[in-house]
This record gives structure tokens, sequence and C-alpha cells, in this order.
């Protein structure tokens, strides 16, 4: 188990009883999947990323090209 080591010699500097399990990681990455979501919900830039993304742009036609 390579990965096992170097978060052992990443967290040395715990305590063993300190260390994060790979629990730990899941539930971090749970609550940030929660957290995003819940701020795209609140912000809703939806006509954003529409118009960002998924429209294609026009060329402007009074600029010229070198």
């Amino acid at each position: 188990m390579p990965a096992a080591q170097s978060t052992s010699r990443l967290f040395r500097f715990l305590p063993p009883h300190r260390r994060p399990q790979g629990t730990d990681i899941t539930a971090v990455a749970g609550w940030t999947v929660a957290a995003v979501a819940t701020a795209i919900w609140l912000v809703q830039p939806f006509d954003w990323i529409k118009k960002t993304f998924l429209e294609k742009q026009e060329p402007e036609e009074g600029r010229s090209q070198a």
C-alpha cells in the first residue's frame, strides 16, 4: 500500500490517533459536494453558464485583424 505510506509520512507530525482516516477524507469530499451544490443553488448562474459555455459567440465585425 504505497498510498498509506505516503499519507503516513505526510502526517507524521500528528499522533497516530489524530491522523486522518479514509472515512474522514470521504466525509470531506461529501461535504464539499454538498457545499458546491448549495452555492450553485443559491446563486443560480444558469444564464451565465449557458451564455459562456453553450452558445457560440459571434465575431465582432468592427475589429480589423492584423
